[in-house]
C-alpha cells in the first residue's frame, strides 16, 4: 500500500508545482503588462516563446532567421526607431534560449561534444572570456548587459548548429530559406528607391549630412533618419553570388539557372551606394580564385578582367548618384575619410585613425588595458561607454576591431581573430579531403565569407552589434561547424575515403 500512496503523493506534489509556476508566471506577467514597458512586454513573451520551443530548436531558428533577416530590419522605416529597437529584443532573446538549450545539450548528453571543430572551443573560451573580464572590471549594469547582448545576441546559432544535431533535411530548408532572402533583397531595394529616397530628398534640407540613398538596404537594417546597412547587405549578397559560383564549380546548379539567379542577387548592388562593394569584390575574386591565378594565369587574367569590368560599372553608378564630378574626385573623398586625416561623419577618427588613436592611448600607458581592455560596453559611442565618454566626438567605436580592442584588449580581440584563422583552416581541410561535391563547394565560398568578416572587422561595428549581419556570420559559422561534423561521420562510416 505504501508505494501506490508515495506515487500519489509525488503525482500531487508535481501537480502542485506544475500550478504554483503557472500562477507565479499569471502574476508576473500581469505586473508585466500593467507596467506598459515595450522592452519588459517583449522580453516576457520572448521568454514565453522560448520556454514553449525548448524542446523544438529548429522552431526557434526558424523563429530567429525570418524575424532577423525578414521583419526587424524594415521596422524602423514604418514605425520608431526606438520602438524598433525593443522589438529586436525578442529576437534577441530568442537567440539567448538557443545558445543555452546548445550548451546545456553539450554538457549532459555524452557524445555531443564530439567533432567539434577548433574554432567552435575558441568561440566558447572568447565568450566566457568576455563575461570574466568584463565582470572582474565591472563598471555598471547597463554596460556590461548591454556589451553582452550586442556581442552575443546571434552565437546561439553557431553553437546551436553544432551541438543540437540538426538534420539535413532542416539544413536544406535553411539553405533555400538564405537563398531567397538574397533574391528578395531587389524588390525590397526598389520600394526603397521608389518611396522612402523621394521622402528623405525632402529632408535634406532639414537633417544635416542626410544622403537620401543611403536608406537603400534591402531587408537589412534601414532608417528614414539615419541610414541603413547597405554595406552589411552588400557583403552578404557577394557571399551569396561566391555560393552560386562554388555551386557551379561543382557542377551543383546548372549555367541557365546560375545565369538566372546571379543578376537578381547583383542588381541591388548598381542601386545603393556602397563604395565598400569596389574592395570586397576583387577580394572576393582573388580569395576564389586564388589557384587559379598562380598555376592557371590566363584563366585568373580573364576572371581579373571580368571583376575589373563590374567595378568600373559600379564605380559609375556610383558616381551617377552622387554630387561629385568625377572618379578621382570621388575616390579623393573616400579616401580622405578613411585613411588620411579627415574624420569619418562627424567624428574626428576615422577608419585608419581610430586604431592608432587606441595605440596611442592604450601602449605603454595602460598596459593593463592594452592587454585585456576595459570590459564590455566600454568603448561603445552610442551609448556612452565609460571610456568612449572620456573622448566625445572622436568615435573610438567607429569599427569593430577598435571596439574589440577599448573593450577585449590585445588577447580578446586575439581570440576572435583566432576563430576567424581556425575556422579557415577548418573549411580549408573541408575543401581538400572531402568526397562530397556539396561539402568542398560550400568550404571553398566560406573561405571567402570568413575574409569578407575580416574586412568587416575595420570597416565597420555591425560585427559586434548589429543583428542582421551577426546573424549571417554566426549562421555561417555554425553551418562550418555542421558541415566539418558531417565529413567526419562521412570518414568514419567509409574509412577507406
Amino acid at each position: 500500500m505504501t508505494g501506490p500512496s508515495i506515487n500519489k503523493q509525488s503525482d500531487w506534489n508535481v501537480s502542485f508545482l506544475i500550478v504554483l509556476a503557472g500562477v507565479l508566471t499569471a502574476i508576473l506577467f500581469g505586473l508585466v503588462s500593467v507596467t506598459a514597458h515595450p522592452i519588459l512586454i517583449i522580453f516576457s513573451v520572448a521568454i514565453l516563446l522560448g520556454a514553449g520551443l525548448m524542446a523544438r530548436p529548429a522552431w526557434i531558428m526558424w523563429l530567429v532567421l525570418s524575424l532577423g533577416l525578414l521583419v526587424q530590419g524594415n521596422l524602423p522605416l514604418y514605425i520608431s526607431d526606438a520602438l524598433a529597437q525593443k522589438a529586436a529584443w525578442g529576437v534577441s532573446m530568442l537567440g539567448f534560449f538557443l545558445m543555452l538549450l546548445a550548451i546545456i545539450k553539450a554538457v549532459t548528453t555524452p557524445g555531443t561534444q564530439q567533432y567539434t571543430p577548433a574554432f567552435i572551443w575558441v568561440a566558447l573560451a572568447f565568450f566566457a572570456y568576455a563575461l570574466l573580464n568584463s565582470l572582474i572590471q565591472w563598471n555598471s549594469a547597463v554596460e556590461y548587459f548591454g556589451g553582452f547582448k550586442r556581442y552575443f545576441q546571434m552565437w546561439g546559432l553557431i553553437f546551436a548548429l553544432c551541438w543540437l544535431a540538426l538534420d539535413e533535411q532542416n539544413m536544406h530548408r535553411w539553405r533555400v530559406f538564405i537563398t531567397i532572402t538574397a533574391l528578395i533583397q531587389l524588390p525590397f531595394v526598389i520600394q526603397q528607391i521608389l518611396i522612402f529616397v523621394p521622402i528623405r530628398e525632402g529632408m535634406v534640407h532639414y537633417v544635416p549630412g542626410l544622403i537620401p540613398i543611403d536608406v537603400v538596404a534591402g531587408t537589412f537594417e534601414a532608417n528614414l533618419f539615419e541610414g541603413g546597412s547597405n554595406g552589411e547587405m552588400a557583403a552578404f549578397l557577394i557571399i551569396m553570388a561566391v555560393f552560386l559560383l562554388t555551386r557551379l564549380q561543382e557542377k551543383l546548379i546548372t549555367l541557365p539557372r546560375f545565369l538566372l539567379l546571379l543578376p537578381v542577387i547583383l542588381a541591388p548592388l548598381f542601386l545603393g551606394e556602397t563604395k565598400a562593394v569596389i574592395i570586397m569584390i576583387p577580394l572576393a575574386l582573388i580569395v576564389l580564385y586564388r589557384r587559379e591565378l598562380i598555376t592557371r594565369p590566363h584563366f585568373g587574367l580573364v576572371i581579373l578582367l571580368v571583376g575589373t569590368i563590374f567595378i568600373i560599372a559600379l564605380a559609375y553608378a556610383y558616381l551617377s548618384m552622387t554630387e561629385h564630378a568625377s572618379i578621382e574626385d570621388l575616390i579623393d573623398e573616400t579616401l580622405g575619410y578613411n585613411v588620411e586625416g579627415s574624420g569619418y561623419a562627424d567624428f574626428h577618427l576615422n577608419r585608419t585613425t581610430v586604431i592608432t588613436f587606441w595605440a596611442e592611448r592604450q601602449g605603454i600607458h595602460d598596459p593593463v588595458s592594452f592587454v585585456f581592455g576595459s570590459g564590455l560596453g566600454s568603448g561603445h559611442t552610442e551609448t556612452g561607454g565609460h571610456v568612449a565618454m572620456r573622448y566625445p566626438m572622436h568615435g573610438i567605436g567607429l569599427t569593430a576591431a577598435a571596439v574589440m580592442l577599448w573593450e577585449m584588449g590585445v588577447f580578446g580581440s586575439g581570440l576572435f581573430v583566432a576563430i576567424l584563422v581556425l575556422a579557415w583552416r577548418c573549411a580549408g581541410r573541408l575543401r581538400r579531403e572531402s568526397a562530397i561535391p556539396i561539402i568542398r563547394a560550400d568550404a571553398k565560398a566560406l573561405q571567402v565569407a570568413l575574409v569578407l568578416f575580416g574586412f568587416f572587422l575595420f570597416y565597420r561595428a555591425s560585427m559586434m552589434e548589429t543583428l542582421s549581419i551577426q546573424i549571417v556570420f554566426a549562421m555561417l559559422l555554425g553551418y562550418l561547424s555542421w558541415l566539418y561534423r558531417q565529413h567526419v561521420l562521412t570518414k568514419d562510416d567509409n574509412p577507406t575515403l
